[in-house]
C-alpha cells in the first residue's frame, strides 16, 4: 500500500507547490503544460487519443437539439450539408468563426445499383416525411421518401441504418450522399435524377422545341411526346389541368417561364411553381409520361386564399383570369408596369356608356338624347367575353330538342361600335364595345353559364368557328396601324377547352395543337389523344386562345 502511495502523493505536492509558485510571483514558473500532459501519458498510459473539442462542441449541439436528437429548430437542423461559402457569409453576419466541416468526395459507391428509378417521384411537397419539416430534405434514392438531414442523429441518418438505404440526395444542392458513411457521390450515372428533379433548358434548346418532333419515352416503356403529358386529377382538378395545358402553347409564356433566369429576382412561391411546372411538362427526360400538378395546386391554394382548392370544382374562366393576373402582379417590371402576360394577351377596348339621366321622363316628348349620358372611356382586356343566343325553349316535330348552332362572326359583332349590349349593374346602361388593339393571343370566352335564383343554367347553343384564317377585320372595325407597323388580323386556334355535361357537373377537355407537326390532340386529364382538326369544333366550346398570324 505504501509503496503505491508514495508517487501519487509526490505528484500532488509537485502541483501545491507550483499553485504556491504562481501565487507569489504573478506567472506560471512550473511545469509548461505539455510537460505535464507528458507527466500524464507516463503516469497512466491511457492508449485512447484525447477527444478533441470540436467533437465536443457536436455533443453540445446534439444535446441542445432536444431529446432522440431530432431538432426541429431552423437554426439547427442540418448545419451540416450547408456550404461553406454560406457558413462563411453567416459567420462575417454575426461576427463568430464557425467552423467548416470538411465532407469527403468519392466516385465509387458500392450502393449506386441500390438506387431504384422507379419510385421516384419529385412532383409533390419537398417536406420531411416524418417532421413534416422543409428544410434541409433530403429524398432516398431507393424507396423515395422523404427525410431530414443527414447528421449522426437526423431522421435520413436513421433511416439509412435501419432499412439499410445508403444513397440520398439533398433537394435543395442536388448533391448526392451515402449515409450513414456521410461521404458524397459524385458519379455521372446520377445526372438523369438530377435532371428529373430540376429540369433545365438552354436558350437553344428552348428555340428548337417548336421544331422538336422526337418521342421521349418513360421508365415504364411508354412514349409520350414532350408538352403534350397527361396531368393528375388531384380531386376535381380538371379546370386547373385545362388552363395550364392550354397556356403551354403560348410561346412565349412558356418560354419564359422555362428559363428560370428570367424570375429569379421574384419571390412568389405561385410564379416559381408555375416555371417548375411548366419546365416538368416540356421535359425530355422525365422518369413517367405523365406530371402531378401538387406543388403548384399547393400554391395555388395559398395565393388564391382558398378561393381555388382541391376538391372543389370551379371555373377555369375565373381560374385563368386570376391566374394571368396574379403573374402578372408578380413578375412585372417596376419600371414599364409591363409583364410577358401583358405582352401576349392585353388588348385595348373603347367602351361607350349610355345612361339615362335623373330625373328625365321616358313619357314627354322631345329630344331623347338630351336625356343620355354618353361616357367614353378606354379599357385594357386580356380576354372577350362572348354572348351566346338563348336556346329554343320548345321542341321540334320529332320531340327532340334542337341544338341552335351560331357562327363565331356573329357573335363578335359585340365589338364592332354598334351592337348595342344592356347590362344591369351596376346601373342600368346601354353598353357599345369597339376594339382599338388587338393582342398577339386573343382569348374568347362563351358565356355559357346563367345563374338564376335557384339553380345555374348552360346554354347548349354549338358555336362554329374556324381552326385557321380566322379573318377579324370583315366583322370588326380595326384601326389603321400607327407608323411602319402592319395591320394584323388574321388568327390560327392553338387551344379549346370545352364543357361536357350539366350545369355545375360534368368535366372540362381541351383541344390542343402540337406546331412542330400542326396535329391536334385531346386532353383530359392523364388521357391523351391525337384527334382530326374537324372534331375541334363539334363540342361545346368554353374557352379559345388565338395566335395572331405574322405573316
Amino acid at each position: 500500500m505504501d509503496c503505491w502511495a508514495s508517487p501519487i502523493i509526490a505528484v500532488l505536492r509537485i502541483g501545491v507547490q507550483e499553485v504556491h509558485r504562481m501565487d507569489e510571483g504573478g506567472s506560471a514558473v512550473g511545469l509548461e503544460n505539455g510537460a505535464v500532459s507528458e507527466l500524464n501519458e507516463r503516469t497512466f498510459d491511457n492508449p485512447l487519443p484525447l477527444a478533441s473539442y470540436d467533437e465536443d462542441a457536436e455533443d453540445e449541439e446534439d444535446t441542445r437539439r432536444g431529446r432522440n436528437g431530432i431538432s426541429f429548430n431552423e437554426e439547427e437542423v442540418g448545419d451540416e450539408e450547408e456550404e461553406e461559402e454560406e457558413e462563411e457569409e453567416q459567420s462575417e453576419k454575426l461576427g463568430k468563426r464557425k467552423r467548416s466541416r470538411n465532407v469527403e468526395i468519392r466516385r465509387d459507391c458500392p450502393y449506386l445499383d441500390t438506387v431504384n428509378r422507379q419510385v421516384l417521384d419529385f412532383d409533390f411537397e419537398k417536406f420531411c416525411s416524418v417532421s413534416l419539416s422543409n428544410l434541409n430534405v433530403y429524398a432516398c434514392l431507393v424507396c423515395g421518401k422523404y427525410y431530414q438531414g443527414r447528421g449522426p442523429k437526423s431522421l435520413a441518418y436513421t433511416h439509412s441504418l435501419e432499412a439499410g438505404h445508403h444513397v440520398y440526395i439533398n433537394l435543395r444542392t442536388e448533391k448526392v450522399y451515402c449515409l450513414p458513411d456521410g461521404y458524397e457521390v459524385v458519379d455521372p450515372s446520377l445526372d438523369d435524377i438530377r435532371h428529373v428533379l430540376n429540369p433545365r433548358f438552354t436558350r437553344e434548346q428552348v428555340e428548337q422545341l417548336d421544331k422538336n418532333r422526337q418521342w421521349s419515352r418513360a421508365l415504364d416503356g411508354s412514349d409520350y411526346l414532350p408538352g403534350m403529358v397527361g396531368l393528375n386529377n388531384i380531386q376535381e382538378t380538371d379546370f386547373v389541368n385545362v388552363t395550364i395545358q392550354s397556356l403551354m402553347r403560348v410561346t412565349p409564356l412558356r418560354n419564359f417561364f422555362l428559363i428560370p433566369e428570367n424570375y429569379q429576382h421574384c419571390k412568389s412561391p405561385l410564379v416559381h411553381a408555375f416555371g417548375e411546372l411548366t419546365r416538368k411538362i416540356w421535359h425530355a427526360r422525365n422518369f413517367k409520361g405523365q406530371v402531378s400538378p401538387h406543388e403548384f395546386l399547393q400554391a395555388v391554394m395559398k395565393a388564391s386564399k382558398k378561393r381555388f382548392v382541391v376538391g372543389k370544382q370551379s371555373d377555369p374562366v375565373e381560374f385563368m383570369s386570376w391566374l394571368l393576373n396574379t403573374l402578372h402582379e408578380q413578375i412585372k417590371s417596376l419600371k414599364k408596369g409591363r409583364s410577358v402576360i401583358h405582352k401576349c394577351f392585353q388588348g385595348e377596348l373603347e367602351v361607350m356608356k349610355e345612361i339615362q339621366r335623373e330625373g328625365a321622363n321616358d313619357g314627354q316628348d322631345g329630344d331623347s338624347a338630351r336625356d343620355l349620358n354618353i361616357e367614353t372611356s378606354k379599357m385594357p382586356f386580356l380576354m372577350l367575353g362572348l354572348d351566346l343566343p338563348p336556346p329554343p325553349l320548345f321542341k321540334d316535330i320529332m320531340e327532340k330538342n334542337i341544338i341552335p348552332q351560331v357562327p363565331l362572326l356573329n357573335i363578335l359583332k359585340k365589338f364592332d361600335g354598334e351592337t348595342v349590349t344592356e347590362v344591369v349593374r351596376p346601373r342600368v346602361a346601354r353598353m357599345r364595345y369597339l376594339v382599338k388593339k388587338l393582342p398577339p393571343y386573343l382569348i374568347l370566352h362563351m358565356r355559357r353559364f346563367t345563374k338564376n335564383n335557384f339553380f345555374m343554367e348552360k346554354n347548349p347553343t354549338l358555336v362554329n368557328f374556324p381552326v385557321k384564317n380566322l379573318e377579324l377585320k370583315d366583322y370588326i372595325p380595326l384601326p389603321a396601324p400607327s407608323g411602319s407597323e402592319k395591320l394584323r388580323t388574321k388568327y390560327d386556334l392553338i387551344a379549346n377547352i370545352v364543357h361536357d355535361g350539366k350545369a355545375g357537373e360534368g368535366c372540362y377537355r381541351a383541344f390542343v395543337q402540337r406546331k412542330s407537326e400542326e396535329l391536334w390532340y385531346e386532353m383530359q386529364d392523364l388521357h391523351v389523344s391525337e384527334t382530326l382538326p374537324q372534331m375541334v369544333a363539334l363540342s361545346e366550346t368554353y374557352i379559345q386562345i388565338y395566335e395572331q398570324q405574322q405573316q
